[in-house]
Parts: C-alpha cells; sequence; structure tokens
C-alpha cells in the first residue's frame, strides 16, 4: 500500500506522531487498556487526525498488522513448540549445564550472549529469540536474580546482529541501494557488531540486570499450568535427558538451512549460480525461516518426543506452549499496524525531505536521518531503505570506496537501532516475551537498543575519519 499524500506540514505530522505515542502510554500506563487494544484504539485515531480518507482507513490499519502477523506468527509459533520440547524433555537443561562447565556460574549471561552471537548470523532476531527462550529461563532459574541479567546478553546479540550485518534484510537493502559491496558490509559489519554486542549490550545488560528485577516466573510461557494430564507428560518426557549433540544438532537445523539458503541468493545475485535451477529453489524452500523452523519441530518430536511419550501427550506438551503466545503474537501484530498508520501517514517521508539537504558529514547525516526516521515511524528496516536511498545520491557523488559504504551502512543501522520503543513491532515482543510492563521496558530494553546503536556509530565514525 502507498502512503497517502500528506495532508499537513512535517511539524504538524510530527506532532501527531508525539501526541500518538503518548497517548498511547496513558492508555496502557496509567488507565491499564488491554496493550492490543490500546494499539488499535490509537491506530484508528491516529489514521483519523492525520488526514486518512475514511475508505481507505481499514486498508491502511491492515497494512502494519498483516505484515508484522505474516512475519512473527510462524516465528513464534514453531519456535515456541521447539523450546517447549527442549524444555519439557531436559534439553535446555544439558544445554544450560554445559554452558556453566565450560564458562563457569559467573560468566553464565555472557556464554549466553557469546552462544546467541553464532546462532545470530542466519537467523532473525524473533526467530533466534524464541527458541533461546527455554535455555535462558533455565539458567535464570538456576541461578536466580533478575532474568534480564541472562536475557539481555542474547536478546542484545541478535539485535546487533540482525541490524548490522548481512544477510539480514536492512543491512542488505542499504548495502545496495549505496551500490555497495555485500562482502564488505560482511568483512567490516561482523567485528563492529561484535565489539557493539560486548560494550553496548553485555556490559549494559549486567548494569540493567543489577538494578531492574525481572521475575522468571512471569515469562508469558515460563510456568504452564495446563493441568494435571500436561504435568504428568512433563515428567514423563524429562525422566530420561537427551544428549548434549542431538540438542545441538536440533538447534543447528534451521541454522544450517537459512545459512545455505543465504550462500545460494547471494550466489545467484552474483550469477555465479542459475537462480533458476531446480536445486536452488528447493534449498531456497527449505532454508525460508519458517520451513527450517518447521523441519526443525518436525526432528524435535521424532528425536526428542517420540521415544519417550505418545503423540497425544506431545500434542498436549506443544498446545501447552501455544495458548499462551496468542497473546504475544496479537499485540506484536497490533505494534505493526501502529507502526504502519505513521509511515502510511507520511510523516517519514516528510521528514526526510527537510533532512536530506543537511550540510553535514555523510555519516553522520546518515545516522541523524535513521535515527529521527526510526523514532517518528517504528520499523528498523524502513529506517534502513528510507535512509540509504536518500543519502544515495550524494555517495554516488562522493565516490567512496566499499569500506567507507560499509561504513555508512553501520552508521544507518546504529541510527534504525537507536530509541525502540512503542511504535516499535519488536518493543512488543520484548516486553512480552519477558514479561515486563511497558515503564520498565522502557527502563531497560529501550535503553539497551539506544546503547547499542550508539556504539555501532561511534565505532563506525571513528573509522570513518581514520580512512
Amino acid at each position: 500500500m502507498e502512503a497517502i499524500e500528506p495532508a499537513y506540514g512535517t511539524a504538524t505530522l510530527l506532532l501527531i506522531a508525539a501526541g500518538a505515542v503518548a497517548l498511547l502510554l496513558f492508555l496502557i500506563m496509567k488507565v491499564k487498556l488491554h496493550a492490543f487494544v490500546s494499539l488499535v484504539l490509537v491506530s484508528v485515531i491516529t489514521a483519523l487526525a492525520a488526514g486518512f480518507p475514511l475508505a481507505k482507513i481499514p486498508d491502511a490499519l491492515m497494512y502494519g498488522f498483516a505484515d508484522t502477523l505474516g512475519s512473527v506468527a510462524l516465528l513464534v509459533a514453531f519456535g515456541v513448540m521447539l523450546g517447549r520440547l527442549l524444555e519439557v524433555t531436559g534439553g535446555a537443561q544439558v544445554l544450560a549445564d554445559t554452558l556453566i562447565v565450560r564458562f563457569g556460574e559467573k560468566r553464565a549471561p555472557f556464554a549466553l550472549g557469546v552462544a546467541a552471537l553464532l546462532f545470530a548470523l542466519p537467523i532473525f532476531f524473533d526467530a533466534g529469540l524464541v527458541v533461546f527462550l527455554p535455555i535462558i529461563l533455565t539458567v535464570a532459574r538456576r541461578f536466580g536474580g533478575s532474568l534480564l541479567l541472562y536475557a539481555f546478553p542474547a536478546a542484545g546479540a541478535f539485535a546487533a546482529m540482525h541490524a548490522i550485518i548481512p544477510p539480514h534484510p536492512g543491512p542488505v537493502a542499504a548495502t545496495q541501494a549505496l551500490h555497495g559491496s555485500i562482502g564488505m558490509s560482511l568483512l567490516v559489519g561482523l567485528p563492529i557488531a561484535v565489539a557493539t554486542w560486548y560494550v553496548g549490550g553485555y556490559l549494559v545488560s549486567k548494569v540493567i540486570g543489577r538494578r531492574v528485577y525481572v521475575d522468571v516466573a512471569n515469562v508469558v510461557f515460563g510456568e504452564v499450568n495446563d493441568g494435571r494430564e500436561v504435568e504428568e507428560a512433563d515428567e514423563e518426557l524429562g525422566r530420561t535427558k537427551p544428549s548434549f549433540g542431538l540438542v545441538m544438532s536440533l538447534l543447528l537445523i534451521p541454522l544450517v538451512l537459512i545459512a545455505l539458503s543465504t550462500i545460494v541468493t547471494t550466489l545467484g545475485s552474483a550469477g555465479t549460480v542459475d537462480a533458476d535451477q531446480g536445486w536452488v529453489k528447493f534449498v531456497n524452500i527449505i532454508g525460508y525461516t519458517p520451513v527450517a523452523l518447521l523441519i526443525a519441530v518436525v526432528f524435535a518430536v521424532l528425536l526428542l518426543g517420540r521415544p519417550r511419550t505418545s503423540m497425544a501427550n506431545i500434542t498436549k506438551i506443544i498446545d501447552s506452549g501455544l495458548g499462551p503466545i496468542c497473546s504475544i503474537i496479537l499485540i506484536t501484530g497490533a505494534g505493526g499496524m501502529f507502526g504502519g498508520v505513521l509511515e502510511l501517514s507520511g510523516i517519514g517521508s516528510a521528514l526526510s525531505d527537510s533532512l536530506s539537504g543537511l550540510g553535514m558529514s555523510l555519516i553522520v547525516q546518515a545516522f541523524v536521518i535513521a535515527t529521527l526516521l526510526r523514532v517518528a515511524q517504528g520499523s528498523a528496516t524502513v529506517a534502513l531503505t528510507t535512509t540509504s536511498g536518500l543519502i544515495a545520491g550524494a555517495v554516488a557523488q562522493a565516490d567512496l570506496s566499499n569500506f567507507q559504504i560499509a561504513l555508512l551502512v553501520v552508521a544507518i543501522a546504529a541510527g534504525a537501532t537507536v530509541l525502540a520503543h512503542v511504535n516499535d513491532s519488536g518493543f512488543w515482543l520484548v516486553n512480552r516475551f519477558f514479561g515486563m510492563d511497558v515503564k520498565t521496558t522502557l527502563k531497560t530494553w529501550t535503553v539497551l537498543e539506544t546503547t547499542l546503536g550508539l556504539t555501532a556509530f561511534v565505532i563506525s565514525a571513528v573509522l570513518w575519519m581514520v580512512v
């Protein structure tokens, strides 16, 4: 769906956006209205205030909702199935014990973050987070303290890798728009992403985890009470724990399939392989993230569940995990709806037009524009692609090297990461996954995302000055 013709100037549109965010926070934090209802209601009010034609409002609401729901629902559902089976069979405990033996109790959060960094190379933020959730919960329950001590190092790792490095869609789109090299963006972005995670993610998460207590029991499917039948099935499945090798193999299935699809797609774009060949299409199908997770779930049922109990009990176990996530999926979709309305209102394009002629260094301009677009409409991907399109002409005139373009991509990604708040669907995913209220999420996740973005920008800016 195309954006509507802006009915007002940039200043008025920004005031509408600010008012919408303020109203949303008031409804959720003060009135205590359910987040899903609040998001849909404020989306409708925002569309009316921004001057949407009445006939187009339903399509505008569905634009962001359907897009977000389509990408999140399958990932969360299959991820929860896999995670629930890992949890009740003791697979998550096996992984947690192995990490603790290798790294030690005090370095358990660091171990979770390092593992997440490795898994985050091909896997998107939301898919990786939901698969890692049972492992995070197991470690948090064992050692106690705030859940954020263990959750945020892993979540920060997925966020940093998703934002900064190919093959994730944002940096790939930005690199292509700036006519850079995907390979160079990967080579430059990877060490920056790791450094960004350590400084802006891991170290900051330690501070946040000590200051803000979040009980692990608040996690939406951390404790399941679905009756005696499910408890008996849990007990039966957990009597004989799987081996570490089996658990790792199951987790590697989506990693390997997605990585293969990414490699084949990259080779196809470069003309090295023929994208129309049957085997290429087949690899792309099984490497499509929801399909890759589905394959992992099937193997988990066959190798973790079926040797230990009946299919009827396995179905009960899976159902016990799926029920509570309906709220997560709906709220995340409604967050996408709110962001979509802001995007279609023309706020982003109006803001872009007013900023594109700023007289500042290219790398600073890239960061500032991406930051403002991120804050205004919520979507990191939209901020990345829009910003790269805006500065593409200036980049072409500057005749930059591939290394410099890669630094620009990192700066844009940094701006598209900071200040995640209520118009970002990812904000709601974290909010519901970790059982936090909105105020706590703003004090923790928004801060962590901001330190990640600022760290990435500082690193890229320093390297920009050096070269």
